[in-house]
């Protein structure tokens, strides 16, 4: 079982196993269709698109009319409904990938893991690595008998924006932003019409996980630099700009051995949905 990280030799081994389930998850922020349009021209054997925007998130207005983020978590109940519609069982191996470092496929790990099943990796490296494998890509669409998972106990955790909001004063957790600095010293209105970051919160891009080559930098190396933000992760929030790249930052405490930091699913776009809450600016 692969619960982490996968190279692309590995992978190609399974392509036509039936307990196996690949998930193309390619995405801009920018430009909503880009992905599937990408998928379209080209994908690995036997992978299904996951899009990001409707797939992997939720309403972003809640029952009670307030604004819950760019990309909100999607209810439990249809998450499980999508993943049987890819062909998931309890007992199949889901690996995600897409072209930008496991910034996409990351958040389709985390939400896996948000329902219980372990058994899902992503690709190191990305496409990216896999077409350095010269390895093929192909056009046609897969269709898969529909799976059977069920929800099972959650192997992550949570907290609301109220808890964020309490902690600045009690200060008994890290908050980590996975933003570029520029957006965490609120320097890029173009992404982020209301710039800074959340009093108190730590910046670590979530690109600092990866080598040169884009893949994920080994454990050692990613322990000795997550060690400067907090000592223990169990104390530990990840947020971002909506949720996504946040979980690249999870993963790779995964990879370094050190689990349990929780997510702040709405991050800093819900954050500054209501005015009232703080905000910072500048450098750390």
């Amino acid at each position: 079982m692969y619960t982490t990280l996968i190279d692309a030799a590995t992978l190609s081994q399974h392509l036509e196993d039936p307990k196996w389930v690949i998930l193309d998850c390619r995405h801009d922020l920018m430009h909503p269709n880009a992905g599937f349009d990408s998928f379209a021209i080209g994908h690995i054997a036997s992978a299904q698109f996951a899009n990001v925007d409707t797939d992997l998130s939720g309403a972003k207005i809640g029952a009670d009319g307030k604004f819950l983020g760019r990309h909100p978590l999607p209810g439990k109940a249809a998450f499980i409904e999508t993943l049987r519609g890819w062909g998931i069982d309890d007992d199949t191996q889901v690996v995600a990938y897409d072209a930008h470092g496991g910034m996409f496929a990351a958040r389709l790990w985390w939400l896996l893991r948000w329902v219980g099943h372990a058994a899902v990796a992503v690709l190191d490296g990305g496409l990216v690595a896999w077409q350095a494998e010269a390895l093929p890509l192909v056009t046609h669409a897969e269709r898969r008998t529909p799976g059977a998972i069920s929800e099972r106990s959650s192997l992550v955790s949570t907290v609301s924006a109220d808890e964020v909001l309490a902690n600045i004063d009690m200060q008994g957790r890290t908050v980590v932003d996975a933003r570029a600095a520029d957006r965490y010293r609120g320097e890029n209105e173009t992404i982020d019409p209301v710039g800074g970051h959340i009093p108190g919160a730590k910046n670590r891009f979530f690109k600092d996980n990866l080598t040169a080559e884009g893949r994920f930098k080994n454990a050692e190396q990613l322990k000795a630099e997550f060690a400067p933000l907090f000592a223990d992760p169990s104390k530990a929030i990840m947020q971002c700009g909506s949720g996504v790249t946040a979980c690249h930052n999870l993963l790779a405490l995964e990879v370094a051995g050190l689990p349990g930091a929780a997510l702040y699913p709405g991050s800093w776009s819900e954050w500054v949905g209501d005015p009232t809450r703080p905000v910072a600016t500048g450098p750390n």
